[in-house]
């Protein structure tokens, strides 16, 4: 497939985009080279590759749950700029 000035052209018209001759130029020439670079890719032989969803094997290292000691309730508030019958008070949020 190649892909030519007209091609270039009608899709910068759908993005209203307002290309300069070079430009126009420039862009067919990337988006060809760009074309050519994925024929070649189709070209390889895959046969014996695994599919993989990462390059390298990923290892989550994770610590177990230990119960541990907490803030008291007061002094978690205390540092709150407004709090109210013990809870936080902030703000509310208009999703409008």
């Amino acid at each position: 497939m190649t892909i030519l000035r007209e091609d270039v052209e009608y899709v910068a018209a759908l993005a209203r985009l307002e290309l300069t001759e070079p430009e126009i130029q420039e862009y067919t020439e990337q988006l060809n080279s760009i074309l050519d670079y994925a024929a070649m890719l189709e070209r390889l032989v895959t046969d014996d590759v695994l599919p993989t969803a990462h390059a390298v094997p990923l290892h989550n290292v994770m610590r177990e749950d230990q119960v541990g000691p907490s803030l008291k309730h007061e002094k978690a508030l205390r540092n709150a700029p407004d709090g109210e019958e013990g809870f936080f008070r902030v703000p509310r949020i208009s999703l409008t």
